[in-house]
Order: C-alpha cells, then sequence, then structure tokens
C-alpha cells in the first residue's frame, strides 16, 4: 500500500469517500437515503392504523355476517366506490398530477385528487412526491419500494417482495416534497386536498355506512354497507395497487426497454382490477403516456374514462401513444 512520504498516511480513498456504485444485483446499502429523509417514529403510527384498519373487516364480518348473506345494496356500494376511488388514484393521482398525461380543468383536477385521497393510500402530495421518485431510481438505491432492495437471490427477492408491497410503509422515510412534487406544493387546491386527506378518509367510510342505512334503513343494513363499500374496498384497492409495485417488478413479460436496472412488468391478470395500471412494462417505458395498455387486447379502463372526458372536453392535451416512439423502444 503507498504511503504519503510527509505524514504516512494511506493514499487510497476511505469507504466513506468511495461513491457506492450499484451492480444491479447486490442489496441497497443498509444507510441508503438517497431522495429521502428519516421520519420521526411517531409517524409510522397513522401508517399503521391505514394499512391495518381495513382488516378490522374481518372482525366485523364475524358478528354482522355470522349466518347472513352479502346483499346487493353492499355489492352496488362496494362496486361504484372502487371504480370511483380506483380512477382517483390512477387517473388523478398517477397519469394526471404525477406524470401530466392530460390537463383537467381545474374543478375536474381537485374532484380527482378528493377521490383519489378516498383511497387511504396517502395525501395526494405524498403519493405523487414518492411515485415520481420511484421513477427517478427505478430499482436502484432510492427507490422507495423496490422488491430488488435485498438483492437478487431467492431469500432476497422474497424478503424483497414484502417490502416492495408494505413494508415500504414502514421504513421511516420521508420523500422530499420540495424536491419531488414542488408544482403541488405551489398549487394551493391541492394543498387544501392535502391538508383534508383524514377528513376524506372518514368521508370514504361515512358514505357507505350512511348509503346502507338510507336504502335499508337498519343499523345492520348500515354495517354491512361499511365492512364491503367501505373496509374491504379499501383494503382490496390498497393490495391491488400494491401489487403494481411489488409484483409487476418481479412477475409478468417486458415486451418494451426500459432504462438500466428497470425491470417493470406487464402483469395481465391485474389489468381490469388495477384499471390498466399492470401494464406496468409499457408506462416504464413510456411515463408520460395516457394510455398503458397500448397493444391488442389490453384492457385499460383508465385510458378509457380519459377518452371520454377529453370528449365531453373535461380534459386537454391528452398525450396519447405514439406507434413510432413506442416501435423504437420494443425488444
Amino acid at each position: 500500500m503507498a504511503t504519503s512520504k510527509r505524514t504516512g498516511a494511506s493514499s487510497e480513498p476511505s469507504a466513506a469517500q468511495v461513491p457506492y456504485v450499484y451492480d444491479g444485483t447486490s442489496p441497497f446499502p443498509r444507510d441508503e437515503q438517497a431522495a429521502g429523509t428519516r421520519a420521526p417514529r411517531w409517524q409510522l403510527t397513522p401508517v399503521a392504523v391505514i394499512v391495518a384498519f381495513p382488516f378490522l373487516a374481518l372482525a366485523l364480518a364475524g358478528w354482522v355476517l355470522w349466518g347472513r348473506l352479502i346483499g346487493p345494496v353492499d355489492v352496488m356500494l362496494a362496486l361504484v366506490l372502487y371504480v370511483v376511488t380506483g380512477l382517483g388514484v390512477t387517473v388523478g393521482f398517477h397519469r394526471g398530477l404525477t406524470h401530466h398525461g392530460f390537463t383537467p380543468r381545474p374543478g375536474l383536477g381537485v374532484m380527482l385528487a378528493v377521490a383519489g385521497s378516498m383511497s387511504f393510500q396517502g395525501n395526494v402530495i405524498a403519493w405523487v412526491a414518492t411515485h415520481r421518485r420511484h421513477h427517478a431510481f427505478t430499482d436502484r438505491p432510492g427507490d422507495p419500494h423496490s422488491p430488488f432492495r435485498y438483492g437478487t437471490s431467492l431469500r432476497g427477492q422474497l424478503r424483497g417482495l414484502a417490502h416492495a408491497h408494505v413494508g415500504w410503509l414502514f421504513a421511516g422515510t420521508v420523500t422530499a416534497a420540495e424536491r419531488y412534487a414542488p408544482d403541488l406544493l405551489a398549487d394551493r387546491r391541492m394543498r387544501a386536498v392535502s391538508r383534508a386527506f383524514p377528513a376524506l378518509c372518514v368521508l370514504s367510510l361515512a358514505l357507505p355506512f350512511g348509503a346502507g342505512w338510507v336504502i335499508g334503513t337498519t343499523l345492520h343494513d348500515a354495517l354491512t354497507a361499511l365492512l364491503w363499500g367501505g373496509l374491504v374496498r379499501v383494503a382490496l384497492l390498497q393490495h391491488v395497487t400494491w401489487s403494481v409495485n411489488s409484483l409487476c417488478h418481479l412477475i409478468g413479460n417486458r415486451p418494451f426497454r426500459t432504462r438500466r436496472y428497470d425491470r417493470a412488468t406487464n402483469l395481465w391478470p391485474l389489468a381490469l382490477l388495477s384499471f390498466g395500471e399492470s401494464w406496468h412494462n409499457t408506462h416504464h417505458a413510456d411515463p408520460t403516456c395516457a394510455r398503458h395498455g397500448v397493444d391488442r387486447r389490453q384492457i385499460d379502463p383508465s385510458a378509457a374514462a380519459i377518452r371520454l372526458l377529453e370528449r365531453v372536453g373535461w380534459i386537454t392535451d391528452v398525450r396519447w401513444p405514439v406507434a413510432a416512439r413506442l416501435d423504437a423502444r420494443r425488444r
């Protein structure tokens, strides 16, 4: 080892001085804090409540539905609210606010943000900032929910799958909205929707409870509506969204080239439930495109909703797929 003649110190850089270079297979460094800051531990309590709360449905089901059947009103309320809040996430939070795949009228943008907030997936500004960070560091250090965080071994990928699905919510890091969502921070309407997130979660459960009581006229009817149209609906949509983070980076096909280390996949079984979000490889190949299911027989309900809103004049400047651009990125 060479040493300095003047001081006798090593001329080789220390470990702290050597920049970390990701090789595509190793676990992410334990102290990896790229684009994120450590949150106080008390802030994880609301996260735990949001994640665990829908599973109260199991206890409620045992009490309310012992020996009874689900009713048509429960199914109707669950379906309607699943579509409304799901499109609020996919069309509003994701394709609109995060990637600017279209320009909505101001009132519609607020309505979509409100609907997405009722999904119990976090306030609109935090959601957008986290997803933009995911695209900036996909499947490499800095990605908040990569299933490859613990490496590419079988054990590492199983551990990473759990992390990407729900574990990342408890990692204790906060994505800086000032860096990743300054446009939303500058929008007073989005700031107001963000502040209203707790109240919108309450509203998301109060609506099916109230509708069940009004339609069925009994407390039992209100509780079954709360169970299926509230708790079960929230839990299902949460896990479908989180499955895009986890499964859609591990399972499926990759017809389009993406950036280095980006392993996003297309997973057709999730297409309908995720409103087209599971055409994830296509999305990562062309993030600002308003349609993710670009090939034949690729169902994309979010794109259909965007097309309808465009036709009635509520949104403009839609970034529809460009065949030449897509063909240039096919494998």
